[in-house]
C-alpha cells in the first residue's frame, strides 16, 4: 500500500493491570505537561484527547495529596526562536497563557514544578536528584503528549531504575496510533506497568509530603 494510503497495524498485546497498591512514602506522581497550549482547544499545539484525561488525573492527584505523596508537575518550556519550534510550531513560550498548567490541575503551595526544555523531564533538570533525596522508588506518570514527553520521561526514569506505572486513561496523544505506540514502548521496552485506569492506582500509608 502506498505511503499516502491507510495501513492497518495490529497492536501487540499490552499487559494491563486492573489495580496496583503503592507505598505512599516511596511513590511520586509525575504530571507531564498538562498546559493550556496542549489541553485547551485554543492552545497552539492542541491535543484533542487531553481534555478527556483531566477528570481521571484530577482524582489521582487528589488521592496523592490525601496520602502525602510527592507530586511533580513538568512544564514544557520554550523561548522565542527555540529550534524545536521548527518541528511543532511556536508553543508553550515561557510566560504566556499557553505555558501555564491548566486551572483544573493547578499545583498547590509546596508542590514541585519542573521547567524542562526538551521532551525528557529528567534532561537538564533536578528531577532525579529530588526523587532520590526523598527516597522515591515508584513513579506514577500521567499527562501529554503520550508518545513524546510522557514516553521520553518514562523511559528516562526506567533507565534510572525507577518502577513506572502508567494509567491508560491518564495519558493522551495526537492520534490513536501514537497513543498505543507509547503504551507498547513503555510496557515492552521499559518493563513498566500499564494500569487500566487512574482509579486503579491506590496509595498505602502516608507519605512525607506536606502541602501548604
Amino acid at each position: 500500500m502506498s505511503a499516502a494510503g491507510k495501513t492497518k497495524v495490529e497492536v501487540p498485546e499490552i499487559p494491563v493491570k486492573e489495580a496496583v497498591e503503592l507505598p505512599a512514602e516511596k511513590t511520586a506522581l509525575i504530571i507531564v505537561d498538562m498546559q493550556n497550549d496542549f489541553v485547551k482547544p485554543q492552545g497552539r499545539l492542541y491535543v484533542p484527547a487531553a481534555e478527556k484525561t483531566v477528570p481521571a488525573i484530577r482524582r489521582l492527584l487528589e488521592r496523592a495529596r490525601n496520602h502525602g505523596v510527592m507530586t511533580v508537575f513538568t512544564k514544557d518550556t520554550h523561548y522565542p526562536g527555540d529550534p524545536e519550534h521548527r518541528i511543532w510550531g511556536e508553543h508553550v513560550v515561557r510566560g504566556t497563557w499557553g505555558w501555564e498548567i491548566i486551572d483544573e490541575l493547578k499545583p498547590v503551595k509546596g508542590e514541585i514544578v519542573i521547567e524542562k526544555t526538551r521532551y525528557d523531564g529528567f534532561y537538564g533538570t533536578p528531577l532525579d536528584d529530588l526523587l532520590r533525596v526523598y527516597g522515591i522508588e515508584h513513579l506514577v506518570i500521567v499527562g501529554t503528549v503520550a508518545n513524546i514527553c510522557v514516553l521520553h520521561t518514562a523511559g528516562s526514569a526506567a533507565l534510572r531504575w525507577y518502577k513506572i506505572y502508567v494509567p491508560m486513561d491518564g495519558i493522551s496523544a495526537l492520534n490513536e496510533f501514537d497513543y498505543y505506540v507509547a503504551l507498547r514502548q513503555i510496557s515492552y521496552l521499559y518493563l513498566s506497568t500499564i494500569v487500566r485506569s487512574a482509579d486503579g492506582v491506590r496509595f498505602v500509608g502516608k507519605g512525607p509530603w506536606e502541602r501548604g
